[in-house]
């Protein structure tokens, strides 16, 4: 963790260029590193291509190295409204940007290039009983005191990301099934809606849905199929039987009055 302790007596500016001089350090490019690579990472990728992570170990968090600001001197409303001032002035260093996907519900923040920063009291850290262990700390762009395992925290991060995308995949999934369901084909026939295999052949094929079975479920087709075939083999048996009818001899030839036959 960085440190700063400030006793009240500098401009609020200087300590907006201090964090604004950490963030610019912290994305420095580190020797040989690719930019080009670097400028397409995305999330804690973007950091193996920066300096600041071959001097500082890992945080095990979302981020770049926290910075804390211990206030000390004056009175307590000054160092209040002391706090109050960095946070308005600074916000762009430490809130983080919001995740793509806001539209799906995801309203999760990408802390990933933003500086976690703390500020606290010495005189609020010599009066709790836990010192320095208590919950002596704020986040800046939180309200409440916490612990400062809790105020590094990221509740709202990575991990509340990871189930609001999961959410949002789901329910796209449940919607894009919804949707589809809707525009399943249904029976002319019978009315029953089309198995997953019959819309599928049919799609596959490049139905028009022009034609009448096209229209019909799979058993609908089947019968119709069968009662056209048995439609085509009896009218192939009528023009057979009418073919052979045509090609046989006469058993009786013409006759005279007198059933004798003329002569030529």
């Amino acid at each position: 963790m960085l440190l700063e302790v400030d006793r009240v007596t500098e401009p609020v500016d200087d300590l907006v260029a201090k964090l604004r001089r950490y963030t610019d350090w912290f994305e420095l490019l580190a020797p040989k590193a690719d930019a080009n690579k670097e400028q397409a990472a995305r999330g804690a990728a973007v950091h193996d291509f920066r300096l600041w992570s071959r001097i500082y170990p890992a945080t095990g968090r979302e981020g770049y190295v926290p910075l804390a600001f211990v206030f000390t001197g004056k009175t307590a409303a000054q160092r209040e409204s002391r706090m109050r001032r960095l946070e308005q002035a600074a916000r762009r260093y430490f809130a983080g940007k919001p995740y793509p996907g806001r539209d799906a519900g995801i309203m999760a923040v990408d802390y990933h290039q933003a500086v976690p920063v703390v500020v606290t009291e010495l005189e609020r850290i010599t009066a709790d009983p836990a010192g320095a262990a208590g919950a002596v700390w704020r986040r800046l762009g939180r309200g409440e005191w916490q612990t400062l395992t809790e105020a590094l925290d990221n509740p709202d991060g990575d991990r509340l990301y990871a189930v609001q995308w999961e959410q949002a995949r789901r329910r796209k999934a449940e919607r894009e099934a919804a949707e589809r369901e809707a525009r399943r084909p249904v029976c002319t026939s019978c009315g029953a809606k089309f198995t997953d295999e019959r819309w599928e052949y049919l799609l596959g094929r490049g139905a028009s849905w022009g034609n009448e079975s096209d229209g019909l479920c799979g058993p609908c087709a089947d019968a119709a199929s069968a009662r056209a075939e048995a439609g085509r083999l009896a009218r192939r048996r009528t023009e057979e039987a009418a073919a052979r009818a045509a090609a046989d001899p006469p058993e009786i030839r013409s006759r005279g009055v007198f059933g004798i036959g003329r002569r030529r």
